[in-house]
């Protein structure tokens, strides 16, 4: 028999220190808005695991109408998505930080037919709203519990489409300034980026003079985007298939380039949709309904000009919503007629998206948001 000799406490301390801890897994909310003309019920959810990049449903989070696109508020404790219908509404919902549950705390009037976007500011004290039928924007005060005061100000764009392909003022996209003291509007059907002085401490809001800039005739710009270091603003024109760059001076924009998101020998009739930057400010991704696919663009960190490097098809069929996971490594497309939110590892040297294989099954499914668990 072999006598069995204890160890010292210290030895054992040391050798417990040396034992690899379990890689901590950073787990995230994923959040994913659906139409509901089919058999969507509203908002789905996921948890994300950063580190793999794996996806386990979480079921239906909240049964609300057409909650086209989504948006969390900077403190994280509430979720906003638009309810796109004729009578249009925007609706807020507490996030509970543990199990990602949502629970309905209001919903308002979006002063408009069918809105499609809602932004909160990055003060967290205001949303606003665009209508696409009829082309107005809605700003609202958010209260400490995050729910939707009363419209502080509404605004209706008026004017002549400069193109037979436009029918008239559409509003489709909204970005705060990196300071907060603007905030810039995509009027679809005019050909329009609006400029609007920005308080979010008053609130209030006031049109710059001159009030916009003109795309060229049926452009379409749709949604915003900005540099990570403010001095550059990203439109993506859906009617034309491309992306408008614009340098910015306080509010003033100056378009320096236009350039298209699919190559010129494309057959299939294409419309852009979303669009994305990384968080490192050097590449932007583009959504392509009907060519099907991400348009990667290289971005100059000097001039902000964009060189298109490759198209990678999105997985599915009309990628309405992209997005960056908040790691920076992991990119989704929602396709919004292929029945899925698909997957990509992006290269962060290169920007190249590798599709991993991993889908998010949902029908119609349009904004995704991402949110980090307690």
């Amino acid at each position: 028999m072999h006598r069995i000799t204890p160890l010292p406490l210290a030895a054992l301390l040391l050798a417990a220190l040396l034992v690899p801890a379990p890689a901590f897994a950073a787990k995230y909310f994923m959040y994913v808005g659906a139409y509901t003309q089919g058999t969507s019920k509203g908002i789905y959810g996921w948890s994300f695991d950063s580190k793999d990049g794996s996806l386990k449903p979480l079921g239906l989070m909240a049964t609300t109408p057409q909650p086209a696109h989504l948006w969390i508020a900077p403190n994280g404790k509430t979720l906003y998505t638009v309810n796109w219908e004729n009578d249009g509404g925007v609706s807020a919902y507490h996030i509970d930080g543990h199990s990602g549950a949502l629970t309905f705390l209001n919903r308002t009037s979006s002063h408009g037919a069918q809105p499609n976007q809602v932004v909160v500011d990055p003060s967290g004290r205001v949303a606003v709203t665009v209508n696409y039928t009829n082309g107005s924007l809605a700003a609202y005060r958010l209260e400490p519990d995050g729910r939707l005061g009363e419209a502080f100000y509404v605004d209706q764009h008026t004017g002549k489409p400069l193109s037979a392909k436009q029918p008239g003022p559409k509003q489709h996209g909204i970005q705060f300034s990196k300071d907060n003291k603007f905030m810039f509007i995509a009027d679809l059907g005019l050909d329009r980026v609006y400029s609007y002085h920005f308080d979010a401490s008053v609130p209030s809001i006031t049109p710059l003079d001159p009030p916009y800039v003109q795309t060229h005739a049926g452009a379409g710009p749709r949604r915003i985007q900005m540099s990570p270091d403010g001095k550059f603003l990203y439109v993506d024109h859906e009617t034309d298939s491309e992306v408008g760059v614009y340098s910015i001076d306080g509010g003033t924009l100056k378009e320096i380039q236009v350039i298209g998101t699919v190559p010129a020998d494309a057959k299939a009739h294409n419309t852009t949709a979303e669009l994305v930057i990384s968080a490192d400010g050097k590449f932007l991704y583009v959504g392509n309904r009907g060519h099907d696919s991400v348009s990667v663009f290289a971005i100059d960190a000097k001039t902000g000009m964009l060189s298109l490097k490759e198209n990678v098809p999105s997985g599915g069929k009309t990628p309405r919503n992209v997005r960056i996971d908040p790691t920076g490594n992991w990119f989704f497309a929602a396709n919004e007629n292929g029945g899925n939110v698909s997957e990509f590892k992006i290269d962060r040297s290169t920007g190249h998206l590798t599709p991993t294989g991993v889908t998010g099954t949902i029908d119609t499914p349009g904004g995704i948001y991402f949110l980090k668990a307690k």
